[in-house]
């Protein structure tokens, strides 16, 4: 395993167990040449999923892709990466008991969107928005009323106009 920080390929393991669901083994590794620390996941490959894209085009499913989105959404908010790995990994639980070979990417948008509506509000209407392509204001007030749990979006405030 090459070290994140300086690059070499001369580690040992120091620490080894299994994740909460079973379905990885984590590890912590000391870089023999830097003497960081480092933690890597081991998950068992499965099938080559691939992910129908809007414009009909197909293209194998990444799963950093997916963590890249949510992090996004997620950056400077009180979520750590633990929970986004979670989030990850329910998803893909979700994907691979539902599909064998293909999945839209609208599934897994609409999945992004069901666990960080239950994570983190900003981080929900953060990813709405890019996820849902927003074209004006009040698409924002329409995803930030649902994130309060309100089954009707209100009006916008009216904003005052300045006298002179």
């Amino acid at each position: 395993m090459r070290c994140p920080f300086c690059k070499k390929d001369n580690d040992k393991v120091v620490d080894s167990r299994s994740s909460a669901d079973a379905t990885a083994i984590r590890r912590r590794r000391e870089c023999l040449e830097c003497k960081r620390r480092y933690t890597t996941y081991e998950t068992i490959e499965e099938g080559a999923v691939r992910v129908v894209k809007k414009d009909g085009s197909r293209e194998p499913y990444d799963r950093n892709k997916l963590l890249a989105g949510v992090m996004k959404a997620c950056e400077k908010r009180p979520v750590s990466t633990g929970l986004i790995e979670e989030l990850a990994d329910a998803i893909e639980a979700e994907i691979n008991k539902m599909f064998d070979r293909e999945v839209t990417s609208r599934f897994i948008g609409e999945q992004v969107m069901k666990h960080l509506r239950k994570l983190d509000d900003v981080a929900y209407v953060r990813f709405a928005s890019v996820y849902r392509d927003f074209k004006d204001v009040t698409e924002y007030y329409q995803y930030i009323e649902e994130a309060r749990g309100k089954d009707k979006p209100e009006e916008p405030p009216q904003q005052s106009k300045p006298e002179g």
